[in-house]
């Protein structure tokens, strides 16, 4: 399960509604019943739907969740129906929807391109980067992995990951490589290469995964084959330009996983909110 606070699902409904709905008051329509239905446009894979309920209750709606995260649903179908008065209606449907269209928008793509993968190798996984825009992380990660796939990085403190840009500042890296595994043996080391040679090397050094940077599929295809002959246990991911359009090509290399920010950058979905009075 991936944790999303209640301080940031309020934080973001108070963005919107910091000091009441004037127009709501205006007009006195604030206790009328209603009930609002959530309904995607076209085939949609969900994420934020629990999210959207989560919402609903803060303020007070009835909730009936017709699906869960990670669903793929076809167009027109009832995902979340809140009941209540139209005041906490109006206080939250926005919020919500904005939630369900930009997730569910990053899951489908995500969807897209782990069912792309795995027709090239089931064994091979999707994994995001934490390249998502500022401010993002949670949301963005809970919707990609909705959508099926796993973390390739949360941030900087948690994993290694050696770049052509550390690597200006080691002269003997290989040597070092050595020495830092013996340093920290309980942490895996992944390093980044754009060559053959140098990721065989660097694999040979003890590096445990070799991320291969903007392969072509015929290098990726001879370096896996490669290496994985010489140094079974290593783990080979691909990065740089991948998407569900080539997902099938460079799985099909015998690749571990694939490294992506793709899923992020696209449309979002298109997720109807059907209000109505509850008598009507």
């Amino acid at each position: 399960m991936f944790f999303v606070s209640d301080a940031l699902l309020d934080q973001i409904l108070t963005d919107d509604i910091p000091y009441g709905d004037a127009t709501t008051a205006l007009f006195g329509i604030e206790k009328i019943p209603g009930i609002v239905r959530c309904r995607p446009k076209a085939e949609t894979t969900i994420a934020g739907v629990a999210l959207a309920e989560r919402l609903f209750a803060r303020v007070g709606l009835q909730t009936t969740l017709f699906h869960e995260e990670g669903d793929t649903v076809a167009a027109g179908t009832v995902i979340l129906e809140g009941r209540g008065p139209a005041g906490a209606i109006h206080a939250v449907y926005k919020t919500a929807q904005n939630i369900l269209e930009y997730a569910s928008g990053i899951a489908t793509r995500t969807h897209q391109m782990v069912e792309e993968a795995r027709a090239g190798n089931p064994l091979c996984r999707v994994a995001v980067t934490r390249k998502h825009f500022p401010g993002t992380k949670t949301l963005s990660l809970y919707a990609a992995m909705s959508g099926g796939a796993v973390v390739h990085r949360m941030g900087l403190s948690e994993s290694v990951l050696v770049f052509d840009q550390h690597r200006v500042f080691i002269p003997d890296f290989e040597k070092r490589l050595t020495e830092a595994k013996k340093a920290d043996p309980e942490r895996k080391i992944a390093v980044e290469t754009a060559d053959i040679r140098e990721g065989l090397a660097f694999a040979a050094a003890g590096a445990d995964i070799i991320q291969c940077e903007k392969f072509s599929v015929e290098a990726l295809s001879e370096f896996v084959s490669q290496a994985k002959r010489e140094f079974p246990p290593l783990i080979i991911s691909a990065a740089g330009g991948i998407n569900a359009a080539n997902a099938r090509a460079y799985a099909q290399t015998g690749v571990d996983f694939l490294v992506t920010t793709w899923p992020y950058f696209g449309k979002p979905a298109d997720v109807k909110m059907q209000i109505l009075a509850e008598d009507s």
